[in-house]
């Protein structure tokens, strides 16, 4: 069983082909319909995730259940949900999602899912990485937060291996910072803290 994390698909969105991002760039150009969107995003599901392997879906999946009728059951894996803010019917999300939660924290590997990213700095003692979603094409300039949106990896799920390996980048960071003594994440007054 390999384990994949995703986020902000937004299937059957239309208006999401409309939107631009600071540069003016449509954060989604190449499609001509929102079905050719919902279709290619499938493909790019299915031809990574296999029968037997675990998705952690970050939020804003898809936009009404008719949408989430015609999708989901044609998606590989065993998923579960981190609610996202367009995700407004866990009871409907239930039917499609094994779990659904506000959060999954990996503790043991040293990395929290969320949608929204938050701040580290109540789980520092723990956690070294945020995978999050909700920012589209954009990132947080963070060695501390990896953004698994669907814009920022040609439309495929990101693999634990790749997460693990931000993981390791940000334990790194904070080793860093210690060996200089440039910052204490126990100390509140720190200039550095996330």
């Amino acid at each position: 069983m390999d384990i994949w994390f995703t986020s902000d698909h937004h299937w059957g969105h239309s208006n999401i082909l409309t939107f631009a991002g600071d540069d003016g760039q449509l954060i989604r150009p190449g499609f001509s319909s929102v079905d050719e969107m919902d279709e290619h995003m499938i493909a790019r599901w299915n031809e990574y995730i296999k029968d037997g392997d675990r998705v952690y879906h970050l939020g804003d999946v898809a936009m009404g259940p008719t949408v989430l009728a015609r999708i989901m059951p044609r998606l590989n894996g065993s998923k579960r949900l981190v609610l996202g803010n367009h995700d407004v019917d866990p009871a409907l999300l239930h039917r499609y999602f094994k779990k659904a939660r506000l959060w999954r924290m990996f503790t043991d590997e040293g990395f929290v899912c969320t949608h929204i990213p938050l701040r580290l700095e109540q789980f520092r003692h723990k956690l070294v990485l945020n995978v999050h979603g909700h920012m589209h094409q954009n990132i947080v300039p963070d060695p501390h937060y990896f953004n698994v949106c669907v814009e920022c990896h040609d439309y495929r799920p990101v693999h634990m291996d790749e997460v693990l390996v931000r993981v390791g980048l940000a334990r790194a960071s904070l080793e860093e910072l210690a060996s200089e003594e440039l910052v204490s994440y126990d100390n509140p007054q720190s200039p550095c803290r996330v």
